[in-house]
């Protein structure tokens, strides 16, 4: 089925959101050399919400509507808290491209979510097609080296971690249905607040002094903190909800390939032709699930 200019405009802005994220691991990476891994993950919404707070003042935003405060703390929980916190734990055991193992079943996990909370209606192509990618990416990620170093509690946080953000995503989506996905994560990382505050400040005065900071530490906690917890999520919720969840979220298939291709810039990790094949594949993977909008239905 052809798409349309809003589904169109949907996969890009879903991309833009993916390229921003694909390089949360590799910064986290660097941001654990100098800061403890709960700090990494708390001090996120923080730096988030320098942002957010005055963005929502200038634009004279009202208090968000009663009847989606409940989503708001789903969202919240997941993304500024669970996520963060589980991921940074399991790169504390594990490396970055091994976690990317694991974490490729999130587009998958993310359109089941879809399918039973949202009611979206895919055809059977669709789950064929968005299984062979996933498959390809933990083939690609295990070429890569991916498969080696396991942990099985890397393992176990990492797919929590999958579990939880991908329910996010989903209300996350429906509730910019309501409200542009900016004031979305605007609101996510402020609610976080009451919880990172104290959490940050005290884990900093207990572990601030065990490593020296570090260029990358700074430069990574900046990339998370501002890039993939905040100004990702404008294009990643707008994408959602424009190309429909179940398909949008599929472009997150790329997300492994480009951030085992920042592991390789920036943490100097190795990659084979065999690799590039695969990615083509995955590539592949994403166009046939893209294309399979025979007649995709869902629930406002």
């Amino acid at each position: 089925m052809h798409l349309s200019k809003k589904e169109t405009s949907g996969l890009w802005f879903a991309f833009i959101g993916v390229f921003f994220f694909s390089l949360s691991l590799p910064m986290t990476k660097w941001a654990l050399e100098s800061f403890d891994p709960l700090f990494t993950a708390f001090f996120r919404p923080i730096m988030a919400s320098v942002l957010a707070i005055p963005l929502l003042f200038i634009r004279r935003v009202p208090l968000i509507p009663r009847q989606y405060l409940k989503s708001i703390i789903y969202v919240t929980v997941g993304t500024a808290l669970i996520w963060p916190t589980l991921i940074a734990l399991a790169l504390q055991r594990t490396t970055s491209a091994h976690v990317a193992v694991i974490a490729a079943i999130m587009p998958l996990v993310t359109a089941i979510f879809a399918v039973i909370k949202d009611k979206t209606h895919v055809s059977m192509q669709f789950w064929i097609a968005s299984s062979c990618g996933t498959f390809l990416l933990i083939l690609f990620a295990i070429t890569r080296g991916g498969g080696t170093g396991r942990d099985l509690r890397a393992d176990i946080f990492t797919i929590l971690a999958v579990i939880a953000s991908s329910y996010c995503y989903v209300v996350g989506a429906e509730l910019s249905r309501a409200m542009p996905g900016w004031q979305v994560i605007s609101w996510v990382v402020i609610f976080g607040l009451p919880f990172c505050i104290p959490a940050s400040a005290i884990i900093w005065i207990k572990t601030h002094d065990l490593h020296p900071v570090t260029f990358h530490a700074i430069a990574g906690m900046t990339m998370i903190g501002i890039f993939s917890m905040y100004i990702g999520f404008f294009a990643w919720f707008r994408g959602l909800r424009d190309a429909g969840t179940a398909h949008g979220s599929q472009v997150q298939q790329l997300q492994a390939i480009m951030t085992l291709g920042w592991a390789a810039t920036l943490l100097h990790e190795k990659v084979t032709l065999g690799m590039l094949v695969i990615a083509f594949g995955v590539v592949a993977s994403v166009l046939w699930a893209l294309s399979t909008r025979q007649r995709v239905l869902e629930s406002s």
